[in-house]
This record gives C-alpha cells, sequence and structure tokens, in this order.
C-alpha cells in the first residue's frame, strides 16, 4: 500500500534558510514482496535491491515521510535481511533502533546498530546492509546540502567536504535521547493528518534542531571550532553591508554603493570587516557569490553549463573562476559535477 500527499503551506518568510512552503510525500509499504520494499528503499541516484537470507521468511511495515530536504521513517522487519545499494547517496542517514540489529559495510568495518545505539552515516559510509529481525528503528535521513549550508550559515565561510562525524550515538541518555525524541515527534506529527502537516515554521526548527545536535554532541571536524567562543556580534553597519551584498549578489556592484548601503565611509566599512569578518568587503562578496557558484554546480546535476552558472554569480572570466573555485574548494567546477 503507498499514500502520497503533496501539499505547499506558506510560512513567514526570511532571507536565508526559511521554510517558504512545504511538499510532504509520505509513503506506506507492507508485506512481503521484497521487490516493493527494494523500491521504496531506493532514491533516484541510488538505487537498493533487498534479498531474503537464504530464502527464509520476511515481512516489513514501513511508513516514510518526506518534507523537502529530510525525511523521517518508522520501519518494522521480520527475518534475515541483506541490502546491497548502488549509486551516490548524498544524504546523511541516522538509525534510532529500538529493537533488533543491524549491521552496515562501513569504509573501514562493519558498523553495527542495536537498541540504545544510534548510528550516523554520511554519504558513502556503507553500500550494504544486513538486518536481523524482529527490528524496530526511527530513521532520518538528511540532505548533505542542508548539512552544509547551516555550516555556512554559523561559520560565515565556505563548507565542503565531510563531516567526518563519529558513527556512533548513546540514545539512552543525553543529546541521543533528545534526537530519538525529536524524530519520534516529527514522524509523529506528520504522518496522517497530524498537526505538523499545517506547520512548516515547526517541523523547519525541529528538523534545524536535530541537524544542530548532531554538530554539537557527536564528534566531527568542525567539532574545534564549534566549542570556541562565538566572535563578538558585527555592528550594524557590518550586517547592513552584508545585506545589500545578499539581495544583489548576482549584480554588478561596487564598494561604493556598498558602503552607501551601510551608510558609511569605505574607510569604516573596511575596518568593520577586517575587526569582525577577518576580511575585506569585496573578498566577502566573492566568497558568498563562489558558495553560491558551488551549491548550483552540486545540485544542477549537469543540467546547466559551468559557464552559465559563472556568469549568474558575477564570474566573467571563466579561466579565473576556475582557478579560483579550485583554490577554494579543492577541484576544478568540472569535477564538482562529477560527483
Amino acid at each position: 500500500m503507498s499514500v502520497h500527499s503533496d501539499r505547499s503551506t506558506v510560512g513567514s518568510s526570511i532571507r536565508q534558510p526559511a521554510l517558504q512552503s512545504m511538499v510532504l510525500r509520505e509513503t506506506a509499504r507492507s508485506g512481503t514482496d521484497l521487490d516493493e520494499l527494494s523500491e521504496a528503499l531506493s532514491t533516484p541516484k541510488a538505487a537498493i535491491k533487498m534479498t531474503a537470507e537464504r530464502n527464509t521468511s520476511i515481512a516489513y511495515n514501513c511508513n516514510f515521510i518526506s518534507v523537502d530536504d529530510v525525511s523521517v521513517a518508522d520501519c518494522y522487519y521480520e527475518g534475515t535481511i541483506v541490502g546491497k545499494r548502488d549509486g551516490v547517496v548524498d544524504r546523511m542517514a541516522i538509525f534510532l533502533p529500538t529493537t533488533g540489529n543491524m549491521t552496515f559495510g562501513g569504509r573501514r568495518e562493519p558498523i553495527y546498530s542495536v537498541p540504545g545505539r544510534g548510528v550516523i552515516l554520511e554519504p558513502g559510509d556503507a553500500r550494504g546492509t544486513s538486518i536481523s529481525g524482529p527490528r524496530r528503528h526511527l530513521c532520518m535521513f538528511i540532505d548533505q546540502a542542508r548539512i552544509t549550508r547551516r555550516l555556512t550559515h554559523m561559520f560565515e565561510r565556505t563548507i565542503n567536504g565531510d563531516l567526518d562525524i563519529h558513527p556512533d550515538i548513546d540514545l539512552t541518555a543525553g543529546a541521543g535521547l533528545v534526537l530519538q525524541q525529536i524524530v519520534a515527534n516529527l514522524h509523529g506529527g506528520l504522518s496522517g493528518n497530524g498537526p505538523l502537516q499545517r506547520s512548516p515554521l515547526a517541523v523547519n526548527s525541529l528538523c534545524d534542531a536535530a541537524i544542530y545536535l548532531l554538530l554539537e554532541a557527536c564528534p566531527n571536524r568542525y567539532s574545534n571550532e564549534l566549542e570556541q567562543t562565538a566572535p563578538a556580534p558585527a555592528p550594524r553597519h557590518v550586517k547592513w553591508a552584508i545585506d545589500y551584498m545578499q539581495e544583489h549578489i548576482a549584480e554588478p556592484i561596487t564598494l561604493d554603493e556598498i558602503a552607501s548601503a551601510a551608510k558609511v565611509s569605505i574607510r569604516t566599512l573596511q575596518q568593520g570587516f577586517r575587526q569582525f569578518r577577518n576580511t575585506t568587503p569585496m573578498s566577502y562578496l566573492h566568497e558568498i557569490r563562489m558558495l553560491a557558484a558551488h551549491r548550483d554546480l552540486l545540485e544542477t546535476d549537469g543540467r546547466q553549463a559551468i559557464a552559465d552558472i559563472a556568469l549568474r554569480w558575477g564570474f566573467s572570466h571563466l579561466g579565473r573562476f576556475a582557478a579560483d573555485y579550485r583554490k577554494r574548494f579543492g577541484q576544478l567546477p568540472s569535477q564538482a559535477r562529477k560527483r
């Protein structure tokens, strides 16, 4: 059985990550047909094939709910089921078990998922899995691009690459217990005719809460930076300048225009950026434009030419854009597109 629901709800509008509309898709699968289960677990970029070990009897009952770039699920399995995935996974997967065991084929060694112990998988961490039922778990899938946007917003600089996050989280107390509650509330509130279906801002906040909880509670490559004291708040003229840059990011704006929008002299603006952003105004503008181009390259799947993307974000010299891009992200624009 499958249930699909598409709806669009208008929320309040703010300049950076805000949930302005919500498209919800709910899919339920139950029975013994492993082909149907394989279809439900697969994504357009990564197919998964589920089989029963030694043709033993199996059964499953799964409910998947997707909201834009986040999905949650409540899954129950009986029997021993083996899965093999092909293709590129561009989502982080978090498994929060209550009963039964599950094993993932990790990059270096197997990753075990048992009750009380959550598992966090980054893209590429696991291509195969084995489920030993009876098994029940909640799970959450988050597009890598969303996590990158949140980190970029937190650090106000370009973020690239894996998180290198520790794959285990204790679900019996602390952050792990709270994470399990967040995912349970998301799934319960979005399934059926749940109240969260009519509150996109609440859904957005819960999804972000889960992301920030993972970033702050689980060891990762940014843990040391996150533990450091936050810099002093920037003065109003620096914020006004950044707002103006964001609003006119694709336009050929000048330093004089930015200073005018910030209502200060060019010298005062430069001093503010050096003191509070450790850069110059034009370097900051170059950085946010480069980040926008990087996002487009990762998300357009080859549908747009690299030159068109570069021009859209103010890079008129393709060779210089490629060199700057490589300096920022460690690879050429064409290589980023092939990921």
